[in-house]
């Protein structure tokens, strides 16, 4: 049974690829994101799909991932948006932040998707071959 955080959002979208427990902290720190992302999702009233929420340790190393991840605590997404590019995304998240409606945390700009994160002080990256 797939568990409703949001209107348009399930908890398995934000769960680590590896299928493991979600502590209770992280799982606190999802339902947070996940009302940061809806407030995204409302905006581009496009749907969104999760590449990565929560990582749990081991996945993230596995995987390559920062040691000090945002993902490691839930608090992180990389996502992509139907009909727009990540370099689009990532301009109107800037806005988003820059604008409050959504949190001012973390935003880092790749190829093909948009990292937005809920870190408590801002944070900006790229990480694109432009």
């Amino acid at each position: 049974m797939r568990v409703q955080i949001t209107e348009n959002f399930y908890l398995d979208e934000f769960t680590c690829k590896d299928q493991s427990d979600i502590p209770l902290n992280v799982f606190m720190n999802i339902l947070k994101l996940a009302v940061e992302m809806q407030k995204i999702r409302n905006y581009f009233q496009r749907s969104i799909t999760v590449n990565s929420g929560y990582r749990s340790p081991s996945y993230n190393k596995e995987i390559g991932g920062a040691s000090k991840s945002q993902h490691l605590l839930g608090m992180a997404c990389d996502f992509t948006v139907s009909g727009y590019t990540s370099f689009e995304v990532a301009d109107i998240v800037e806005d988003l932040m820059q604008s409050e409606f959504i949190t001012n945390g973390g935003l880092g700009e790749y190829d093909t998707f948009t990292h937005y994160d809920i870190r408590t002080k801002p944070a900006r990256w790229n990480n694109t071959t432009k």
